[in-house]
């Protein structure tokens, strides 16, 4: 029984942070349990977990998707950009503390694959994009650094998402990770650290201007998903 509710909180979660559900969309038990194939406990348990993990909110009737206010999404940018660059300035620090090599070769490779392949606009292109920079965290060798990157990366990833719809953003991003690896790789810190803080955001300014436009394109788009 165990093993079913996992399974149903591991779907639902990734559904959830997939989004595959609209911003106002009612998080039903009865819907769920019938996508799932099981009875109504574990997704009610499911749910509940979900709350807890702050990924979904009680409203009217139930459950929906949490969406992050501007305010809220500014501090979680924020500190994203920080845990971010935290993995390339301890290095900057204390030259003991070296990028792996074979981390950062294997991500390279899938980038220069997706240069010559670029993938099409996609939301959901948002996922590759947490995936490069949670590999260069974890390049870094902290691994509580790469976790905590991670769990904030999910927390905004239901309005990221909507800043990967067009071609140019999406090719945009292939070559600036592309940029920031290859800086990596090469020891050339600095520049690395320079590059990744212009990707990310170099002024909170920027931050607020990815946040709004983001959050604008989430609530033209987030019910055509």
């Amino acid at each position: 029984m165990r093993s079913l509710r996992e399974a149903v909180y591991r779907d639902l979660r990734a559904a959830v942070l997939d989004g595959e559900f609209g911003v106002r969309e009612r998080l039903a038990e009865i819907r769920l349990a019938d996508r799932f194939g099981v009875s109504r406990t574990p997704v009610r348990e499911a749910l509940a977990r979900l709350a807890s993990d702050a990924l979904i909110e009680r409203g009217f009737g139930g459950y929906y998707v949490t969406v992050p206010k501007l305010a809220e999404l500014k501090d979680f940018y924020e500190l994203r950009i920080t845990l971010e660059l935290r993995g390339i300035s301890r290095a900057i620090e204390d030259p003991s503390c070296r990028h792996d090599p074979a981390v950062i070769t294997t991500e390279l490779d899938r980038w220069y694959a997706m240069r010559e392949r670029p993938p099409a606009a996609d939301p959901r292109f948002v996922v590759q994009d947490e995936r490069f920079h949670a590999e260069l965290s974890r390049a870094s060798g902290n691994s509580a650094l790469t976790d905590a990157l991670v769990s904030v990366s999910e927390r905004i990833r239901r309005v990221r998402m909507y800043d990967f719809l067009t071609e140019d953003r999406v090719r945009t991003t292939v070559t600036e990770h592309i940029e920031i690896m290859e800086l990596v790789r090469d020891g050339r810190l600095d520049g690395g650290y320079r590059a990744l803080h212009a990707h990310v955001g170099d002024s909170m300014a920027v931050v607020l201007e990815r946040a709004e436009r983001a959050m604008t394109q989430m609530a033209l788009h987030s019910d055509r998903l």
